[in-house]
């Protein structure tokens, strides 16, 4: 061998080794349409032993392009296996593009050593690849992360000391927060927790054991969703118990010492890392990702958005071409002083609905998230009218039953299932236990773009009870179809009213000329949420239900971020 000097940096020459990237993963780049012309042949390295902090050895597969020259480096952390999709996806993809690709798999993962302890080793074994890194003759002093959903985790984890080799990240439907993936004010997300359960436990085992588990929980899901008590109900499901899972389940409140450290949520705030986010309206991690995009543009971070008509899956399937080529551009950018394919606009959305964007496909781009906007309430009428003149009184004004043990069932949204995203609510809206209150048919298109909530004035009769409100687009034949929505806890003293504000996500969603305004008010969401017993017992410990009489009050109010211009949703009338 021979020694070269780069700049300060003195590096050993490399002999690339003659390995293939697996057959699997170059049989399914083959099927992928609309990406990139492949630029260079792919090498692959398989199954290094990199030290994590501990000592315990983290398997790593390094995909690099087979050519001469200089290349910088991404870093792919993952508890989720090195096989498919990650192969192809990630290290094929990047690596015939111009990058050196470290896949690695999280401790107690893949074939890595030690034990898989859900968020509280990743930074300071990012920090331990990143020295490991420094010592590879290949590695030239750039470095970049990329990766979805806990991926995003390892990204921000590494993020909160970055090594001076940090010059970009791609947060793709990232997460920064566990707990939020968990709990809604104080509500177990129990269909994405379970979905959560099987994925950390199998995906990393192969895709056999994880179909073959996924099939499994949805056999079972009912069985599982609806035992009393719920604790523990889940050992069926996945194949036996799983400690972690059984923990994030106990915590409801974020304020537990257990969380403490959990939170990446402050690591935006200091960042100067470009960061570019990606996210779908239906992504579980939507939320998140809003959350660390307003952060790192009050911390003058550079950053972009890109949110797509994805649920947290469908944006690594459907959006993938979309996904793919924002990150491309983004790395080389900032990693290869390329920014010819950077669109001009910090912000990218797709407007949903009938016609929804004035771009091509629906998409439009912004100059900023949220977009200026007139906000304004809508309220609710005993007549199930939806209307902007507000009323005077705080009285009530309809109540409905709900009853654990029937509980409301839910109907898309986001999940982590095959049922995620807008669905037909008819089913649903029919029930006794749901409200819904529908404007008049618009006169003229209404674009919502930006935050939407529910002010909500309730009583109960019990003083326990959850209020599930959602906002939905009814067509001209009466269908009506999710846009956003979220859940709040009450917390009343019997029948006086509880005052609440809860948090309905984003959206960028056109109503059509002809379309109808609906919001959408229950009890819950089952199995989304776990059902509130109405007793004030812990929902994983309940044996017992009972019903709740929930009466909404009429200074309650819808609140949208319309774009100015249009007819508003309740100008032609009070229907």
């Amino acid at each position: 061998m021979t020694t070269q000097t780069h700049g300060p940096v003195t590096r050993t020459a490399w002999t690339p080794p003659s390995g293939k990237p697996p057959l699997a993963s170059r049989l399914m780049r083959a099927t992928w349409k609309g990406l990139p012309a492949r630029r260079h042949a792919v090498g692959w390295e398989p199954g290094l032993a990199v030290p994590a902090a501990d000592g315990s050895p983290l398997i790593t597969d390094h995909y690099f392009p087979r050519a001469e020259g200089d290349f910088p480096t991404l870093l792919v952390r993952s508890p989720y296996g090195r096989g498919l999709p990650w192969s192809p996806m990630y290290g094929v993809l990047f690596a015939e593009q111009g990058f050196h690709v470290v896949l690695q798999s999280c401790r107690g993962t893949g074939g890595s050593g030690g034990e898989f302890d859900l968020w509280r080793n990743e930074a300071a074994d990012g920090r331990a690849t990143v020295s490991w890194l420094r010592e590879q003759p290949w590695f030239d002093g750039t470095l970049g992360t990329v990766g979805p959903s806990y991926l995003g985790y390892v990204q921000w984890a590494l993020a909160e000391d970055p090594p001076p080799e940090l010059k970009a990240m791609v947060v793709q439907v990232g997460l920064h927060d566990p707990h939020a993936l968990f709990h809604a004010d104080g509500a177990l997300r129990l269909e994405n927790a379970l979905a959560v359960g099987v994925g950390m436990t199998y995906q990393h085992r192969g895709m056999a054991p994880f179909l073959k588990a996924t099939l499994r929980l949805q056999r079972r899901l009912r069985e599982v969703t609806t035992a009393q008590p719920l604790r523990g109900a889940h050992a069926s499901a996945l194949g036996g118990d799983v400690p972690w899972l059984n923990e994030v389940m106990s915590h409801p409140d974020a304020e537990d010492a257990y969380w403490d450290g959990a939170s990446l949520a402050a690591v935006a705030r200091r960042l100067t890392v470009p960061t570019a986010l990606i996210t779908g309206w239906h992504d579980v991690l939507g939320d998140q990702t809003f959350e660390q995009y307003r952060r790192l543009r009050e911390a003058d971070c550079e950053t972009a958005l890109l949110v797509g008509p994805w649920t947290h899956t469908s944006a690594l399937q459907q959006g993938w071409p979309e996904v793919f080529a924002e990150s491309l551009a983004w790395l080389r950018a900032h990693l290869c002083a390329d920014s010819s394919a950077l669109r001009p606009t910090r912000v990218r959305v797709h407007v949903g609905g009938e016609g929804g964007g004035e771009g091509e496909g629906g998409w439009r781009d912004l100059e900023a998230w949220p977009p200026a906007a007139d906000v304004g309430p809508l309220f609710p009428t005993a007549q199930g009218h939806l209307i902007r003149q507000a009323t005077a009184e705080s009285a009530p004004l309809v109540s409905f039953r709900y009853d654990p043990a029937d509980p409301t069932p839910s109907v898309g949204g986001p999940l982590l299932s095959r049922t995620a995203g807008a669905r037909d609510n008819g089913t649903l809206e029919i029930r006794d236990d749901v409200l819904t209150f529908t404007g008049p048919p618009l006169t003229e298109p209404l674009d919502v773009l930006g935050p939407v909530s529910a002010r909500l004035s309730v009583s109960t009769d019990t003083g326990h009870a959850d209020v599930f409100t959602r906002l939905c687009d009814v067509d001209a034949q009466g269908r009506s179809i999710n846009v956003c929505d979220g859940l709040g806890r009450l917390r009343t003293d019997g029948q006086e009213p509880s005052r609440i504000t809860v948090p309905m996500s984003s959206t960028a969603h056109r109503f059509a000329a002809g379309h109808r305004v609906r919001w959408q008010i229950s009890g819950g969401a089952h199995p989304r949420y776990a059902r509130n017993p109405g007793t004030g017992e812990s929902p994983l410990d309940a044996t017992a239900f009972a019903p709740v009489r929930i009466t909404l009050h009429a200074d309650s109010a819808l609140t949208l971020a319309v774009l100015p211009g249009g007819s508003g949703p309740g100008t032609t009338g009070n229907g």
